[in-house]
């Protein structure tokens, strides 16, 4: 008898160790002006089920639109686009609890930070509308130090109404961390910067910039998880351009579009990720179609397309495939949902499974571990 209760708690030790290996954490950043939202919200997510359930939320933080998690799981950083009053702030972060303690924010001496990334050194913001980036150091206690660098971008391209002056859109760091990478929607071009993390003053500095097609408004990038290619998603076109990567020297391999030949519509490419065995693209867009596409990366890194579907919603600015690559999470600016798709590990195709979170301007999705 005692062994038959023995074999059934351990069953059931085993089962209650498996299920909690399926959850994560949803990390959220979202507008607040449109409507009742409260900042940062965090969500347990179940990657066998699809599951959700709200953990906590922070308190009157304006507009925090990008996060970044430190390494170590134990700090959260948002940008808060707010023009002249924009800054970047920091957030202890209890992974079981889900409970975010603001520390301190700090000015970024740009307008309108729309991506944000940091390192064990630094915190990195692109600033859209001022079209500059900001180098802010990072203390011990994981706060944000002051300014250390600002790097302008100038000139502009041929869309007149988006490209009359330079808007950084997003810095990523190299998979070798040496080299920042940052797309300019307003100049189309993408600089390349040598990454001096320990620099009081110096942490980028400009090696190249690569220019791509007039118009085309290059937005976000994603390198393949063998870090020998990078794919650029282009706003204004809708063009997914392919690159050779070594060692910060980017070579133009192929381009496809993420809009049929024959769309009519106003074309507004937002977000492009990878799946987590590399074997798939997807990118948003936006504008008349709100739909994502799916591509096949072949061997020799070009795209193969293989599926575009309605992500049931408006205004797909940011979406995230969880790290078990069972769901692609697609977060609406303007229908102030989370849809959440399944993913067809072996076809790359997804499906709606019904269960979406409703959250006033969900704009930036973030999965860590608990």
């Amino acid at each position: 008898m005692k062994q038959f209760f023995f074999n059934l708690l351990l069953f059931f030790t085993i089962g209650a160790m498996q299920a909690q290996k399926n959850k994560l954490n949803l990390i959220v950043g979202t507008y607040t002006k449109p409507c009742d939202s409260k900042g940062i919200y965090v969500y347990e997510f179940d990657s066998k089920t699809g599951n959700f359930s709200l953990k906590s939320n922070t308190e009157n933080i304006l507009n925090p639109s990008y996060l970044t998690i430190s390494a170590d799981n134990k700090f959260v950083y948002s940008v808060s686009e707010n023009d002249k009053k924009s800054s970047v702030s920091a957030f202890g972060f209890n992974s079981k609890s889900g409970k975010l303690n603001f520390i301190n924010y700090q000015n970024p001496n740009g307008l309108n930070p729309c991506y944000i990334i940091n390192d064990e050194k630094n915190v990195i913001t692109a600033n859209y509308s001022s079209g500059n980036i900001s180098v802010l150091g990072k203390n011990i206690d994981g706060s944000i130090g002051e300014v250390k660098q600002v790097v302008q971008h100038t000139g502009k391209s041929i869309n007149t109404k988006r490209q009359d002056a330079p808007h950084a859109h997003m810095v990523y760091f190299s998979p070798d961390k040496k080299f920042v990478l940052a797309n300019d929607l307003g100049t189309d071009k993408i600089y390349l910067y040598q990454y001096n993390p320990n620099s009081a003053s110096e942490v980028l500095t400009l090696k190249r910039s690569i220019d791509v097609k007039p118009g085309s408004g290059p937005r976000h990038l994603i390198f393949s998880k063998n870090g020998k290619q990078v794919y650029l998603l282009q706003e204004l076109d809708g063009t997914v351009t392919s690159f050779s990567y070594v060692n910060g020297i980017l070579n133009k391999l192929s381009e496809i579009s993420v809009v049929p030949p024959d769309f009519k519509g106003d074309i507004s490419a937002a977000d492009i990720h990878i799946s987590p065995d590399g074997k798939f693209l997807y990118a948003s867009n936006r504008g008349t179609a709100n739909d994502i596409s799916a591509f096949k990366i072949l061997k020799n890194g070009r795209l193969q397309f293989v599926q575009r579907t309605s992500t049931l919603g408006k205004g797909p600015r940011n979406f995230n495939i969880d790290p078990t690559g069972n769901f692609l999470l697609v977060g609406h600016q303007y229908t102030n949902t989370i849809v959440i798709f399944k993913r067809d590990k072996k076809s790359g195709m997804l499906t709606d499974t019904g269960k979406k979170i409703d959250l006033c301007s969900p704009v930036c999705l973030v999965f860590t571990k608990i």
